[in-house]
């Protein structure tokens, strides 16, 4: 039987088993791999969401088109109706048939006020004092 040398302190030292590696090269490669076809299909995926999100709201946009060309036919299949075409000249234009007689009911309640530089023949507001020095600075030049 062999003996082992001992220490000079006269104990024997005790050496510890190798520790297993916690990652093994094979586990390191493996998950170098699986990060590498991670990053590879992140861009493909967001470009498919992003397209998908795209497709739904142009959807969304041709549903709305749609529904307003249908409401727009509807208004229009109105003007097909003379009595559509009559009821919108008496409203929008005050035209009357040929034998009747225009009536205009003025309410003074109802009545807006009205800007008098609109109205024609109306005085005009005073101009304010910088126009007035503006005009007599544009007069004096023509002299």
């Amino acid at each position: 039987m062999a003996r082992r040398a001992v220490s000079p302190g006269g104990a024997a030292m005790r050496t510890r088993a190798p520790q297993p590696r916690r990652f093994t090269s094979r586990a390191i490669l493996l998950s170098l791999v699986l990060l590498v076809l991670l990053l590879a299909y992140a861009y493909p995926v967001r470009v498919y969401l992003a397209q998908q999100a795209e497709i739904e709201a142009m959807e969304a946009s041709q549903q709305r088109q749609a529904e307003k060309v249908a409401e727009m036919q509807a208004r229009a299949k109105k003007w097909d109706d003379p009595e559509y075409v009559i009821s919108q000249a008496r409203q929008r234009l005050h035209m009357v048939l040929p034998g009747e007689k225009p009536v205009v009911v003025v309410d003074p309640a109802n009545r807006e006020e009205t800007d008098p530089t609109e109205v024609p023949g109306a005085p005009k507001p005073p101009r304010p004092w910088y126009g007035k020095l503006w005009s007599s600075v544009e007069a004096a030049d023509k002299q």
